[in-house]
C-alpha cells in the first residue's frame, strides 16, 4: 500500500472556497478510481488557509494512473487558479496497517 500526504497552503480563506467545487469533484472522482482506497482533503482547524492531503493507494500502477486521470488535469488547471502559498506531499509505502492502540 502507498500512502500520500501533503499540504496546501492558499493565500486566503477564499481561495479554498473558489476551489472547493475542484476539490470535491476531485475527490469523488479520486475515490471511484480502481486501485483507490481513500483519497481526501481536509481544511485544518487552526488554520482555515491550509488544506490537507491524505490519499491510500493499492500499488504504484494505480497511483500513476490516477496521474493520468482526465479528472487530474482539470483540477490542476483550477488549482493553478489559485494563489498557493506553498504546496508539499510526500509518499510513505506502507506493508500493513493496525490499529493504534490494540
Amino acid at each position: 500500500m502507498l500512502i500520500v500526504a501533503g499540504e496546501v497552503k492558499v493565500e486566503s480563506q477564499a481561495e479554498v472556497e473558489k476551489a472547493r467545487a475542484a476539490i470535491v469533484t476531485m475527490m469523488e472522482a479520486s475515490n471511484a478510481e480502481a486501485g483507490c482506497i481513500l483519497y481526501a482533503f481536509s481544511q485544518d482547524l487552526a488554520d482555515p488557509c491550509l488544506i490537507r492531503i491524505f490519499e491510500k493507494w493499492e500499488s504504484q500502477e494505480a497511483l500513476t494512473a490516477h496521474f493520468d486521470a482526465p479528472h487530474m488535469a482539470m483540477f490542476m488547471g483550477a488549482m493553478a487558479d489559485a494563489n498557493i502559498v506553498s504546496m508539499e506531499t510526500k509518499l510513505y509505502d506502507a506493508s500493513g496497517e493496525r490499529p493504534v492502540r490494540g
